[in-house]
């Protein structure tokens, strides 16, 4: 069992032509809602590229892999999440879970 620390990210990694960006970005505001009610999601952001501007990554934070695979995307809110990103589906490069190392900060944390 993990402890009460989200230790599982999920990383998705994506190619968004310069036409479709506001699109992406529209359809991942609204599916941001469904994580948000999922007891399993932990946190969400979206990053945009700048020197790359078609590339764009998703950070996810779960509670667990096994939650994230064996709950979310068996619950209601995974199908009306899904609903809303799938037309970009094609486009990802990657879409990986990956395990946080202690030790990250932000200044914030200090002030």
């Amino acid at each position: 069992m993990e402890n009460a620390v989200s230790n599982s990210v999920e990383i998705i990694r994506y190619t968004i032509a310069a036409d479709q960006q506001l699109a992406f970005e529209q359809s991942y505001a609204q599916a941001a809602i469904h994580l948000l009610a999922s007891p399993y999601c932990r946190g969400y952001q979206l990053i945009h590229g700048v020197e790359e501007a078609a590339n764009y990554i998703v950070i996810i934070q779960w509670t667990s892999v096994d939650e994230h695979l064996n709950g979310f995307r068996k619950s209601e809110e995974f199908g009306l999440f899904f609903r809303l990103v799938k037309p970009f589906f094609t486009n990802i490069q990657e879409m990986k879970h990956y395990t946080r190392i202690p030790g990250d900060w932000k200044k914030s944390d200090f002030t």
